[in-house]
């Protein structure tokens, strides 16, 4: 009963919290995230991080990136491949370069400070999706843009760890094969593409005509975590293998049903436990002894992370204010950080002294994300807006 009075706790303050951000004029999810620290052991203590928790804030995670893939448009994502290219490699090249530098300013040594790099490149969409949702921009070039890079971006920071793990790890994970990891993720991106296109219109087909309640919907959340599965099985991001699960249904008859019934179940129960989960994670211990590393580093993190993104986005033909727009979507560093934070924990890449630190510098970087989206993205609508009107007068 104590997971239950959690659940309570949780469902009852983040719509709160999401409805006062709203008032003040930012997103909502921005409220949720901070309800996490408030209610969680970094305040309050209510809230409790635990393995039910967590497990809850994973599905949750993989349904918002699920219902992403669904409102994904298909074709503008084929479209924006060379800008998400760009934008992956540069917001990959500039944090790496400026935190392994932050780094070695603060003698955390060569090992730590590679790590650190690598760290920060990672980044996590999952609270972009739902900002974009909020301001209901899925079906822009800007948001493709964005989840294509996502991807891209996955796969080069997990080669790139793995790189420094086996050069400096001391963990099981020391010593991977470089060839091996690489040929997984082609296996990966090779399967699901096979099975989205062929098999899972059959299967959802079929499925459609069984005499049981909700048949579509339960075979759709199947595949939604067998695909996330099979992605962490192969050294994937979970929430890479949802957002391809969401993408290959969006090209079928049952898109629409799909989208309309498992809306309501994950924003009712399981996505507010995602965004409040993060906040859980939050520790003020031993943070003020360490608080300027943690400033210059949370500085460098949002600002190399978005000029990156906004820099690839630029070289490939985007406008200035719809560079920034991409750049900003980038800035999250979420969940995807912090499993790499533990792993490096775990391997001896980052030092115990320091960890609670680099996690509150990753929780920073996601609270940073949602206004910073909500201000670029808004100004780029406002200079399509002008530019219709100008053409509408000529």
């Amino acid at each position: 009963m104590d997971f239950i009075l959690s659940m309570i706790i949780v469902l009852l303050f983040t719509k709160v919290a999401g409805h006062l951000s709203v008032l003040l004029k930012q997103p909502a999810v921005l409220g949720k995230l901070l309800v996490g620290i408030v209610i969680g052991p970094a305040l309050l203590g209510w809230v409790n991080d635990g393995p039910l928790i967590q497990q809850f804030a994973e599905i949750g995670v993989l349904l918002l990136m699920f219902m992403a893939g669904l409102e994904t448009d298909l074709d503008q994502l084929r479209k924006n491949w060379k800008p998400a290219f760009a934008v992956a490699l540069a917001g990959i090249i500039l944090p790496f370069s400026g935190v392994f530098l932050v780094g070695e300013l603060f003698d955390l040594g060569f090992s730590q400070s590679l790590f650190l790099g690598v760290l920060f490149s990672a980044t996590s969409v999952s609270i972009t999706v739902q900002v974009l949702k909020e301001l209901n921009k899925m079906d822009t070039k800007e948001s493709a843009t964005i989840l294509g890079a996502a991807v891209i971006d996955d796969v080069l920071v997990v080669i790139l760890f793995a790189v420094i793990m086996s050069f400096f790890g001391t963990g099981d994970s020391g010593g991977s094969s470089i060839g091996l990891l690489i040929a997984k993720k082609g296996l990966f991106f090779a399967v699901v593409f096979i099975v989205g296109w062929l098999v899972v219109p059959k299967v959802l087909e079929w499925y459609s005509k069984l005499k049981v309640t909700e048949p579509v919907i339960s075979i759709s959340l199947i595949i939604c975590f067998a695909f996330a599965y099979f992605g962490e099985m192969l050294g994937m991001a979970g929430i890479i293998g949802a957002f391809a699960a969401g993408l290959a249904i969006s090209q079928t008859a049952f898109k629409h049903t799909i989208e309309k019934r498992i809306e309501p179940i994950s924003y009712a129960v399981f996505v507010p436990i995602f965004f409040v989960s993060i906040g859980l994670n939050v520790s003020f211990d031993g943070v003020m002894n360490q608080i300027w590393i943690l400033i210059l580093l949370t500085i460098v993190a949002v600002l190399t992370k978005l000029f990156g993104g906004a820099i690839g986005a630029r070289l490939t033909g985007n406008s200035y204010k719809s560079s920034l727009a991409i750049g900003s979507g980038m800035v999250s560093r979420g969940e995807v950080a912090l499993i790499i934070a533990a792993t490096g924990l775990q391997s001896g890449l980052l030092r115990q002294e320091y960890y609670t630190t680099i996690i509150f510098s990753i929780i920073l970087t996601t609270l940073i994300a949602p206004p910073l989206l909500k201000i670029f993205f808004q100004q780029n609508s406002s200079e399509l807006l002008n530019q219709k009107k100008i053409y509408k007068g000529q």
